[in-house]
């Protein structure tokens, strides 16, 4: 193994993602969004806790992101409430009245399916909870990207939504759809269908505080 080339693939890799992504922060700006870049997954976590008091009621969008950069764990630590639809051992109605209060809480922590070098962001859900908090409710909202969602454009974002997002999230909860046989969109119409609701944030909504943090490193699906 050529220990020095696989280093140096390495580094034209990540200082490739970080030109992408630094474009993107631009046109997130232009776009009225607060954006950052950051290196690791240490630093943004850094920074998202800063946003985080003891008693916040903080909500996770079903993010693997927020999961890879060990948020609960580390906002637990800090005293905040956690909204978790997730937690085991919740009924569905329970569920329900979590993603409800999600949708009022004071941060609001999700990744994104998609984001283009002209500063949108691309989102499709099967409830739509994530996509109406990441709209309006939380006082803050944050959105945490790995530079794998960097796409050039606004198909290349939807093909990436639909075929690379969508199948692996159904992978991830087990659903029966065809598409995690196919490992591409057959837009089903099956009850456990995943893509029920598509969003597009082209410039930040008047009323959301929103930041974008974009982390050079490949983060979710």
């Amino acid at each position: 193994m050529d220990i020095e080339s696989d280093l140096f693939v390495a580094q034209i890799q990540s200082s490739h993602s970080r030109i992408l992504a630094l474009k993107a922060i631009e046109s997130l700006k232009k776009n009225n969004f607060h954006a950052q870049f950051f290196e690791n997954e240490l630093d943004a976590a850094e920074e998202v806790l800063k946003f985080i008091d003891k008693g916040s009621s903080v909500a996770f969008g079903g993010s693997q992101t927020v999961k890879q950069l060990n948020l609960p764990e580390l906002i637990s630590g800090k005293g905040a409430v956690i909204l978790d639809h997730n937690k085991d051992g919740l009924s569905q109605e329970e569920k329900i009245e979590v993603m409800r209060k999600q949708q009022v809480c004071d941060i609001f922590l999700c990744s994104s399916n998609a984001l283009t070098l002209d500063g949108e962001i691309y989102n499709i859900d099967g409830n739509g909870n994530r996509i109406s908090a990441m709209i309006f409710g939380p006082r803050k909202v944050i959105i945490l990207i790995g530079v794998n969602k960097i796409c050039s454009d606004e198909s290349s974002a939807w093909q990436r939504v639909k075929n690379i997002s969508a199948p692996k999230n159904m992978l991830r909860l087990g659903r029966p759809n065809p598409c995690t046989k196919s490992g591409i969109c057959m837009d089903c119409k099956l009850p456990t269908r995943g893509c029920n609701a598509y969003l597009v944030l082209r410039k930040k909504p008047s009323l959301t505080d929103i930041s974008i943090f974009i982390v050079n490193k490949e983060l979710g699906f």
